[in-house]
This record gives structure tokens, sequence and C-alpha cells, in this order.
């Protein structure tokens, strides 16, 4: 029996998916069946429900009632756990299937249940309460307010912290894996869909902060869960609320956080291309900025240290290099992944004290201007003498402000020098181009004959004039 449990197909297969939930419809209303068997149909009916197709009872108004009354109306542990089970899947795979479970109320019993220390327990109440945040009319706030809901997910928080502590656990329980990444999951939803009562989350910072300093980064999948969902669990708390601060900056060692965060981007921005860089590291640098806009003065300055362009950088062209601060600017112009580029330029932005000049002199003029335009940001006109200025006063040295090199790093070809007429060529080039860039009034430059006119020092020749040799 056990072999063949689920193994029906096509009208089969909608046959025993008919029956299994007539049976247990049947014993909902008045108990027919033995414990074994009942736990046996509803893992049967988990199997048939993982493919929709063919299994439409399992998804009716009729067949989610069933089984949410096994799920909260029954004094069985496992039986409860596999109506959870099933009803997680047909959440899943039927999102029509959400409001059935807010429309009779059962958030609020999801809720209440959801303290626990049992992994399975917090994993399918997460997970339910997480899917039903999307397309239901569920009333967060109530279940805040009048059922625990954040307190309840602080408490598993902190569950999950107090297993780092145990020495004696050498191997991770999937399970408790899984169920940290729903808790963490919802978190995320609840604090972004009701915003009116994010304060109540600011007690489980102090828990993902532990979690996310302790637990050991892989170097092949350095984002992999549960580290995505932690740092995406930050981005809608209050960091600025006093008991944020101290778990973000703790007297022993304020910049271990923030050391942590950016370790995990540098490991991230190297394992992943495509689209994985696009969804998985973005949310690193937001959080980056939004720590770098809540912190201390010290720790501000250290993640522009370890973020900006350092002298090492400046040998080369800025951008070509293997450091962390050269691949987040070759990611602020990256076309294939514009979240990325655009969060990237706003952390460097930031970095930069939201200065255009100092912005420019930190990245470059080729890595500031689509920034600049693309943002309004207006750009001084001194631009060239108060860079001059700026880069002589933090290294003695001059830059390049457009590649942000210094000048004295840079290297030229080797190359003949231009005759005449590719002289005139390039003048005439270099003309229109001075021209066009004086037009849009971003920098105000003048057109070098133009300058040498008004001068005095450009003499028009007439077309049979002959300079004399000695």
């Amino acid at each position: 029996m056990a072999a063949s449990m689920g193994a029906a197909t096509g009208l089969a297969k909608l046959q025993a998916v008919t029956d299994l939930v007539n049976k247990l419809s049947d014993d909902v209303e008045k108990i027919s069946l033995l414990p074994k068997d009942r736990n046996d149909a509803l893992e049967e009916l988990k199997i048939y429900g993982r493919d929709p197709k063919d299994a439409d009872p399992i998804f009716t108004a009729n067949g989610i009632t069933m089984l949410l009354r096994y799920a909260f109306h029954n004094n069985s542990p496992e039986t409860a756990r596999a109506a959870l089970r099933v009803i997680a899947n047909a959440m899943l795979l039927k999102p029509e299937t959400r409001q059935i479970f807010v429309h009779q109320g059962y958030p609020a019993q999801a809720s209440a249940r959801l303290r626990t220390d049992c992994w399975d327990d917090e994993f399918l109440l997460s997970r339910i309460l997480f899917l039903s945040t999307y397309g239901t009319d569920i009333d967060l706030k109530a279940l805040i307010e009048d059922h625990q809901l954040a307190d309840h997910i602080v408490h598993n928080l902190r569950h999950h912290v107090d297993l780092l502590a145990d020495k004696q656990k050498q191997k991770r329980d999937k399970m408790e894996e899984m169920a940290l990444g729903e808790t963490l999951k919802l978190m995320f939803n609840v604090s972004h869909f009701c915003k009116a009562k994010v304060s109540t989350f600011t007690p489980a910072v102090s828990s993902v902060i532990c979690l996310l300093c302790k637990r050991e980064i892989s170097d092949v999948k350095p984002l992999e869960a549960p580290f995505s969902h932690l740092v995406n669990s930050l981005l809608n708390l209050d960091l600025q609320a006093d008991e944020s601060q101290l778990s973000l900056y703790p007297d022993n060692d304020p910049y271990q956080v923030t050391s942590r965060i950016v370790n995990l981007l540098d490991h991230g921005m190297r394992a992943y291309t495509g689209d994985d860089l696009e969804t998985v590291v973005t949310p690193v640098v937001s959080l980056l900025s939004k720590l770098y806009e809540n912190a201390p003065q010290d720790v501000r300055q250290r993640m522009k240290d370890v973020l900006l362009p350092t002298d090492e950088d400046r040998e080369a062209v800025l951008g070509r290099g293997e450091s962390l601060a050269s691949n987040l600017l070759n990611n602020s112009t990256n076309p294939t992944a514009p979240a990325l580029r655009d969060t990237v330029s706003h952390l460097l932005f930031d970095l930069s004290d939201k200065d255009a000049s100092t912005f420019v002199e930190n990245v470059g003029y080729g890595f500031a201007s689509g920034f600049l335009f693309q943002n309004n940001v207006p750009v001084p006109a001194s631009l060239s003498s108060s860079l001059s200025k700026n880069a002589a006063s933090r290294t003695q040295k001059p830059v390049n402000p457009i590649t942000g090199q210094f000048l004295d790093r840079e290297k030229f070809a080797n190359v003949p020098e231009m005759t005449e007429e590719e002289k005139e060529r390039e003048a005439e080039r270099l003309f229109v181009l001075f021209e066009r860039l004086k037009k849009t009034g971003v920098i105000n430059v003048q057109n070098p004959v133009e300058k040498a006119v008004q001068e005095g020092r450009f003499e028009e020749l007439s077309d049979d004039y002959v300079e004399e040799l000695d």
C-alpha cells in the first residue's frame, strides 16, 4: 500500500483524490478513521496535491475547510501537522485558497500557535501566514495587536539564537534552517505591509544580528538562505531605535556588524553573476546604505575607508582592479543589473556626503556623470579647481578627474606625432565637443580657440601665407 501511495494519474488520480477528500470530510464530522489511517490519508492527499492537475477536490472551499479543521481543531499534533502540509502546498499552488484561510478566521489561530519550539510547526505556520499576506484582505494590524503575531515571531528568532550556543549540536537540523527562513520571510512581509506596527519588531534586531554574525558563510554561495533572508529582514525595521543601535554598534566592537555585511557583499559580488547578482546582492547594498545612514561618525568613516577607492586603486584607472571598490564601481554602470546599478550608485553618493564634487573626486567623472545626470544633481562650475584642491589635500598627488587615476601613473601609447592634417581634424572635433559641452550647462567650460581669440593670441592667416625658414 505504501509503495503505491499517491501513484495514480489522470482520471484514476481524480477519483482517488475525490475518495480521499470525501473519506476525510466524513471523518472530520464524525470520527470514523483510526489515527494511523487518518494520517495516511492526509499524507496521500499531500502527495497528490503536489501537482494540482486532476486534484481539484483538494482546492475547493469544502476541501480546504476540511483540512483547516484537521489543522486547528484536532488534538493530535501529527494529524494537525499532516493537514498543515497539505494546506501549505495548496496555498502555494492555488492562490485563491489563501482567502478561504483568511475568510474563515484562521490567521488568528495560526498566529496564536506560532509561538512554538517545534521546527515543523514554526515552518508550516510561518509559511501559511506568509502566503496569506499576498492577495487577501488579511488584517495584519489586528494579528499583531490582538494575537501577538510580532511577539511570537520575536520569540521564535530568539529560539534560533539559543541554538547557536548549543556546543553539542555538530550538524544543523535542516528543518531548523527551513523554519528560520520562513520566519524571516514572514517578518519581512508583515513589516512591509503593516508599516504602522514596524516598531513591534525592533526586539528582533538583536537576534537577526546575532544570527548574521555567528553563522558560517559559504564560499560558493555566500548569500544562500538564511543569509539572504537575514539581510532582507532588516531592511524594513527601525534601525534608528535605541535598542537597534545597541545591537548594531555595540561598545565593545562598533564595527562588527558593518564589517560582516561588507564581507558578505565582497563574497557575493565575486560569487554571483547575471540575474543572481541583481536579485541576491542588491539587498546587501541597500542594507549598507541604511546602516550608513544611521551609523555613528566613526563607523561611517570606516565604511568610507573600505568601500571607496583607495590610493592603491588609483594606481590604475578606477574600476580595473580586483578590489571591492572596483567591483562596486563596475556595477554602478552595469547595464544588465539596473536595480544593483542604481543602488550601488546611491551608496557611493551617500558615502561622498551627497556632495557632487566629492562624489566625482571619489569615483571619477566617468563613473559619476551618469548618476548625476539621471538624478538632476548639478555639478559645480568650479569642478576642476575643486577636484585639484581636494585631491591634493587628500593624497598630495594630482588625480585625473575623469578616470580617478593618479596622473603620474597614467600610461600613454608610443605613437608617431600627428601630421598637420590630423591635427586640424582633431582640433575641429574638439571644437565641436567643447561647444556641445558648453551648451549642456553642466560644466562651465570655454572653447580654447574662443579663449585664444579673446586673449589676442589667435591670428587668422591668409590662404597664401608661407612661413619663412631660417
